[in-house]
């Protein structure tokens, strides 16, 4: 007997079986891998598409148009108004309500849109002339719900702001040239006989300055004395103030401009009763310069003497030779030097004049 004896041929399969085993759960963890790796891909892909989707849909639900509803319950329009107002909205693509109705210059931007579109889009000048109507109607109205300007002294008044200095029962035209220094600078008006005012020290004097074209304040305040600007400007040096008044906001937005215009006399005739009253337009045409404007009047600077009240007619062609026409009655005048500002009402302005000085005052159009 040989129990120690060992053949070593009887453990040769065990062995070829084992390395068949190692090869064998090898491919099997490839697989699995793989099959981790693909699953893992489908998901990204999966998640990146509902990331987008979900982007998307959120990027639309933006224009809440239950804000809107909001805003516009705030704003007193009409059913055609509020349609436009949201078609203005809706055409520059705007998501963010909120901050665009805080931002005048983001309204006026999604208006500008809106306007060159009606342009380009009406398929009539009636419907032209319709629609800007509208248009113009809304802007004016969120317009005068805005309330972006406030002052408490004097030092907070910009450069080149327009304002009127009245000294005594005159008023006249100036801007504001600094507000920084010690004292407020201010342009030195001209008078009737075509030189500087001269004033004296400790003057009593008010000024009225608009910030906005349709917002404004008024000071009272004394001459501190009379100097010039390194270019030879006559200024005049006033004394700071903190007590502002807030005058009557005015309705409508206005532009400083220059436009040549014309204008002539119209006399009324109301002999036969208010129901059957006669204009008759003196054939005579005078000259001057529109030095601002708005839907609700204008200023122009002439120098043909005029009373207060007497109506006119108002007359000045634009760039593309359109011809813009109202009728206006004087308010009151002031002196400029030589020439005389007249301060109009306008009485009636036909629509498509209208939306013309609309067009200008809010800078959608050149002049």
């Amino acid at each position: 007997m040989y129990p120690l004896v060992v053949n070593l041929g009887d453990f040769r399969p065990q062995q070829k079986s084992s390395g068949y085993a190692v090869y064998f759960l090898a491919g099997i963890g490839a697989v699995i891998v793989l099959l981790l790796i693909l699953n893992y891909l489908k998901n990204s892909n999966k998640v990146a598409s509902l990331n987008k989707t979900s982007v998307g849909e959120a990027g639309q639900r933006r224009f809440s148009i239950f804000t809107f509803r909001r805003i516009v319950a705030n704003l007193g329009l009409d059913k055609d108004q509020t349609n436009m107002l949201e078609f203005v909205l809706k055409c520059d693509n705007v998501t963010d309500l909120v901050r665009s109705f805080e931002s005048p210059i983001l309204l006026d931007k999604h208006f500008k849109k809106a306007f060159k579109l009606i342009e380009r889009t009406s398929i009539s000048q009636d419907e032209m002339t319709n629609r800007l109507s509208v248009l113009f109607a809304t802007r004016n109205i969120i317009e005068n719900k805005s309330n972006t300007v406030t002052t408490t002294s004097t030092r907070e008044i910009p450069e080149r702001t327009a304002a009127v200095l009245a000294v005594g029962d005159t008023n006249y035209p100036i801007r504001v040239i600094s507000s920084k220094g010690d004292s407020l600078i201010v342009e030195n008006p001209l008078g009737s006989t075509g030189e500087p005012l001269e004033l004296q020290k400790g003057s009593l004097v008010s000024l009225s300055f608009f910030p906005e074209p349709n917002k404004g304040f008024a000071i009272d305040s004394r001459v501190l004395g009379t100097t010039e600007t390194i270019n030879g400007q006559h200024v005049l040096q006033l004394v700071h103030s903190g007590q502002i008044k807030k005058l009557s906001k005015r309705r409508f937005r206005r532009r400083q401009t220059v436009i040549t215009t014309a204008f002539y006399f119209v006399y009324v005739d109301e002999s036969k009763g208010k129901k059957n009253i006669e204009m008759t337009v003196d054939k005579r045409r005078f000259a001057g310069n529109i030095m601002d404007i708005s839907i609700g009047g204008c200023s122009i600077k002439t120098n043909v003497p005029v009373k207060n009240e007497q109506k006119l007619k108002i007359e000045f062609t634009r760039e593309d030779d359109s011809i813009v026409a109202a009728l206006g009655e004087v308010l009151r005048t002031n002196q400029a030097g030589t020439d005389t500002i007249m301060n109009i009402k306008f009485v009636k302005v036909p629509r498509k004049s209208l939306n013309s000085i609309n067009a200008m005052v809010y800078e959608y159009t050149d002049k």
